[in-house]
């Protein structure tokens, strides 16, 4: 189905049908989750209310993993 893209604010928004919405269990205020692959954009419907760790760290790549961020010397009785 061919769609366009609008601006919402300073962001850029997608209507999603109605018949796509009931087949994806989408309604107001659903979450989703937003990935690109290979140049396509993919929206998936999150339906868990509780995050899990290890499905989270299993999406841990070499794309979207950062360098360990410096915060200064310890100033307390932090344990480094």
């Amino acid at each position: 189905m061919l769609t366009k893209i609008q601006k919402w604010g300073n962001s850029l928004a997608i209507r999603i049908p109605k018949s796509f919405a009931n087949q994806t269990n989408l309604s107001n205020g659903s979450s989703v989750d937003l990935n690109i692959r290979k140049d396509s954009l993919i929206i998936t419907p999150f339906n868990s209310d509780e995050y899990n760790l290890d499905a989270m760290i299993k999406r841990i790549n070499n794309e979207n993993l950062h360098e360990e961020i410096s915060f200064g010397d310890a100033v307390g009785k932090e344990l480094f």
